[in-house]
Parts: structure tokens; sequence; C-alpha cells
């Protein structure tokens, strides 16, 4: 994947769910979003943090580790022949045109990917409202990317936690009438 995408770790979603999810069935979407989550708040290139993320899910640490190279060094050997190749042809007004239907492709792939990510995000009325504070902070304040990933990790926290179980009695206990007592499990109070 790493020759084949174009345009960075979101563009490239579409890709992973068509061959990761689809075809090899190797992960989830909802894995892939949680790769993807954490992927932007480890160092590196989301696309390669995914690839190693991949990898070590399939075949521990070593599966990781040979995910990243074989998602880096196709690419950064396609990258240096383009770069030698574009060297002295950059300025053709033919190149010119065909980078920019490049980038209006990958803006497209990443539209796509924003759409798929809202279906997966937005499942309920919370998740709306931290997505409203996080994108108008973000958009309208200029507030760090770390700092809005953590406050919303924080918030995700307290909202979304499971409460304890309660020791409410069961369903049957609760609907029998006053001093009745419940049904018998089975193989308790039978002779």
């Amino acid at each position: 994947m790493g020759v084949l995408t174009f345009g960075g770790g979101y563009a490239m979603i579409p890709v992973v769910e068509r061959e990761l999810i689809n075809k090899k069935g190797w992960v989830s979407m909802d894995e892939v979003m949680n790769y993807y989550t954490i992927a932007q708040i480890t160092p590196g290139i989301i696309a390669v943090n995914l690839s190693t993320f991949v990898g070590c899910k399939r075949k521990g640490p070593l599966g990781g580790i040979l995910a990243t190279l074989g998602f880096v060094l196709p690419g950064a050997g396609c990258i240096t022949v383009l770069a030698i190749f574009l060297a002295g042809f950059a300025d053709l007004p033919v190149i010119k045109h065909a980078f920019t239907g490049i980038r209006v492709a990958v803006c497209a792939l990443i539209v796509d990917t924003v759409i798929k990510l809202v279906k997966g995000v937005f499942k309920n009325k919370k998740a709306v409202v931290i997505w409203l504070i996080a994108f108008t902070l973000s958009a309208v304040w200029g507030v760090s990317p770390m700092l809005l990933i953590a406050a919303a990790g924080l918030s995700g926290l307290l909202v979304f936690r499971q409460k304890p179980a309660d020791n409410r009695p069961a369903p049957a206990e609760r609907n029998s009438p006053p001093g009745a007592s419940a049904p018998d499990k089975p193989g308790e109070g039978q002779t």
C-alpha cells in the first residue's frame, strides 16, 4: 500500500478498508479507527503507525517491524525515483496539471474518509457535542491538537464510562409480592 497510496494517512483509509478489512479480513473498521486515534498522538506518520499496529496484531512485534518496513521501503524508493525524475521537469505545464489532478483526487479521498469517520463516531448526541466543542476550539481559536486530543480523551472517559453494576435483585425477585420468596434456582430447595 505504501507504493500505491497518495495523499497521506487519511487518504489511505479507502485503500485500508478495501485491502485489510474487506479483502483480507485482518482488522475491523472499529480497530482501524482506534489505530488512527492512537496514531494521532504517537510520533510518526499515521500510515506507518497503522501498518505497525496491524502487523503487531497479526504477527506480534516482528510482524510490526516487517509491516513497517514493507510499507516504508517501497514508498521511499518511489519517492526517490520521482524526485530524481521530477527535478528537471517540475516546471513543465503537463507535470503541474497532473499534480493538480492528483490533488483533486486526494481531496476526494479525504472527504470520503471524513464521511466514514463521521458515520463511525457520531453514534450518539454526547459524541456530537464533544466533536462540536473540539472543532470549534480548533477552527475558531486554533487550540493545539494535542490539547484537543487529551481533552477529548478525558471527556470520553467521563462521559462514556460504564456505570458500575448495582446489586439490585433479579427481575423475578423485584416483581414478587411482599413476603413471597423468589422461585428456586435449579438444583436448590428440591428434594
